[in-house]
C-alpha cells in the first residue's frame, strides 16, 4: 500500500476542487471464457450471471471511496472478453441476445457502460468474428450501455483490408441507424491498431485473453491540473516544462494507485493496472488543447502542436511510471474533438483539421477519436481514414484507433450534440477525392521489417 503524506492530501484537494481533478473510471474487467456454451440462451444465462456476481458492489463500492476521500470517480465501467470468441461455441448465427444481455447487465448494475462487444480481426475473420461484425449496427443501435470494438492490425500480423473495407460500411450503416440520435450508435464503436488488453477506457475497453477472471483497472484525468501547473513556469524552457508536467504526473498517479489498492481491497478482486491518460471533458479548463496553448501555441493545431504534444505524452508518461509499479491501459494524452472544449474551439475556426490531428496521433496514446464528419462521407472514405491511421498504429508498434461519426443529415459547419462526457463535435470536411479502388484491392497491408524481432 502507498503512503500519503499530509502535503499531498492538500495539494490533491486543491487539485479537485479547484482543477478539475477527478478519477474518470474505475473498470471492473470481467472474463467469460468459462461462459461459452453450445446453447445462445444458456450462455447468455451464464453471462449475465456471472457479471452480476462479479460487479454487483462495483457501483456503490465507487460512491464509498469517492465519500471517504472526497475523489470524483465520475463512471463506473465493465469491460469483458471479447463476446466474438465467447459467443462462438454457440450454435447460433445471431449474436444480438449477447448484447441485450450484456445490456441488461449494466442497466441493473448501475455502470454506464461495458465494454468488449468485440473482435480482434488482425489477420482474418472467422465465422464468430462475421456473425459479430454483422450484428454491430443495430447491436449498438438497440442497447443503451454497450460498447464495441474491432481490431483489425497490429505490427505483427499487418493490417486486414478486408476488415477495414467493412468497418467503413459498418460506420455508416450504424450511423444511418442511428440517424435520430445524432448518429450516437457511432461513438460507441472504436476500430483498433496494437489494442491493449486492460484499457478501462470506453469505448474501446475489453477484458483480454491474458488477464485474470476478474480484475480492478482505473483511469485517471487530469488535464486542468497540468495547465495550471505550467501557468506557474510561463516562459521557462521546455526541459522546465516537461519536469513541471513528470512532478503533476506523479501526484495524479499516486491518487489514482490509492483509488485502485481501495477498491481492490472493498471488492475483493485483483489490482489491475492504473491508466495515467489526461483525459478532458467538455467543461472549460479540462482540456489537453488549452495544456497545449498553454506551453505557447496561439491556437491547438499550428505549426507547433505535435511538437508540444508529443513532450506531454512522453512526460507524462515518466510521471507516472514512478508513482505505480503497475502503469497500463494506454496513458498519454487522448484528443478526442467532442469532449475537449479546447479541440472544438481550435476546429471551429479551422485551425484544426483531420489531417493535422492524425499527424498528432503520431505523438499521443490514441487515435482519431470523436470526430463528426459529413453524413454523406463515402464508406470507402471513412475505410480510408481508418486505414491511414492503423498504418500509424503498425509501422510506429503504437495502439491507435479511430472513432469517426459520419453524422447523418449533416455538413460542414453543423455541430452534433451528444450530451454529457461526450460533448459536441463541429462537422469537419474530408478529402473530396476518392479512395474507392483503393480500398475495393482489399487482402493484407503486410506487417513492416521491424516486426521480425524474434
Amino acid at each position: 500500500m502507498i503512503n500519503i503524506s499530509s502535503n499531498e492530501i492538500v495539494e490533491t484537494i486543491k487539485m479537485i476542487r479547484d482543477e478539475h481533478l477527478d478519477i474518470r473510471t474505475i473498470t471492473m474487467g470481467i472474463s467469460l471464457l468459462d461462459c461459452a456454451d453450445e446453447d445462445c440462451n444458456r450462455a447468455c444465462g451464464k453471462i449475465y450471471d456471472k457479471i452480476m456476481r462479479c460487479a454487483r458492489k462495483l457501483v456503490s463500492c465507487g460512491e464509498e471511496i469517492s465519500r471517504k476521500y472526497g475523489i470524483p470517480i465520475i463512471n463506473k465501467r465493465i469491460s469483458v472478453t471479447p463476446i466474438s470468441l465467447v459467443a462462438a461455441a454457440s450454435k447460433t448465427d445471431d449474436y444480438l441476445p449477447f448484447a441485450k444481455t450484456l445490456d441488461r447487465a449494466a442497466r441493473e448494475l448501475g455502470v454506464n457502460f461495458i465494454g468488449g462487444y468485440s473482435a480482434l480481426v488482425y489477420k482474418g475473420i472467422s465465422k464468430g468474428d462475421e456473425y459479430l461484425l454483422n450484428s454491430i449496427p443495430e447491436a449498438l443501435c438497440t442497447t443503451e450501455r454497450v460498447c464495441s470494438s474491432v481490431g483489425v492490425a497490429t505490427t505483427k500480423a499487418g493490417i486486414n483490408m478486408d476488415a477495414v473495407g467493412r468497418m467503413g460500411r459498418i460506420i455508416c450503416d450504424t450511423a444511418k441507424m442511428s440517424a435520430d440520435n445524432s448518429s450516437m450508435g457511432c461513438a460507441k464503436l472504436v476500430v483498433f491498431a496494437n489494442p491493449v488488453e486492460d484499457n478501462p477506457f470506453m469505448a474501446g475497453a475489453f477484458h483480454g485473453v491474458g488477464e485474470g477472471d476478474c480484475v480492478i483497472n482505473v483511469g485517471i484525468s487530469g488535464p486542468g491540473v497540468v495547465k495550471s501547473a505550467l501557468e506557474q513556469v510561463r516562459g521557462e524552457d521546455f526541459g522546465v516544462v516537461a519536469e513541471t508536467i513528470k512532478r503533476t504526473a506523479f501526484k495524479i498517479t499516486r491518487m489514482g494507485q490509492l483509488v485502485a489498492q481501495e477498491a481492490s481491497r472493498m471488492l475483493n478482486v485483483p489490482f489491475g493496472i492504473v491508466d495515467l491518460s489526461l483525459a478532458p471533458t467538455p467543461e472549460v479548463g479540462d482540456s489537453v488543447a488549452y495544456i497545449l496553448e498553454e506551453m505557447g501555441l496561439e491556437k491547438c493545431g499550428t505549426h507547433g502542436t505535435t511538437a508540444a504534444l508529443a513532450l506531454l505524452n512522453d512526460a507524462v508518461k515518466k510521471g507516472g511510471v514512478m508513482a505505480s509499479g503497475y502503469v497500463g491501459g494506454l496513458s498519454g494524452a487522448f484528443i478526442p474533438v467532442s469532449e475537449d472544449a479546447g479541440m472544438i474551439a481550435a476546429a471551429e475556426c479551422g485551425a484544426l483539421t483531420l489531417d493535422k490531428l492524425e499527424a498528432m496521433t503520431c505523438v499521443c496514446s490514441v487515435g482519431l477519436d470523436m470526430i463528426a464528419i459529413p453524413g454523406d462521407t463515402p464508406a470507402s472514405t471513412v475505410s480510408a481514414i481508418i486505414a491511414d491511421e492503423m498504418a500509424i498504429g503498425m509501422i510506429n508498434q503504437k495502439t491507435t484507433a479511430v472513432r469517426v461519426i459520419p453524422a447523418a443529415g449533416k455538413k460542414v459547419g453543423d455541430s452534433v450534440e451528444f450530451g454529457g462526457l461526450l460533448g459536441a463535435a463541429p462537422v469537419m470536411p474530408v478529402h473530396e477525392y476518392s479512395s474507392e479502388k483503393f480500398i475495393e484491392r482489399g487482402g493484407r497491408i503486410p506487417a513492416p521489417i521491424h516486426s521480425l524481432r524474434n
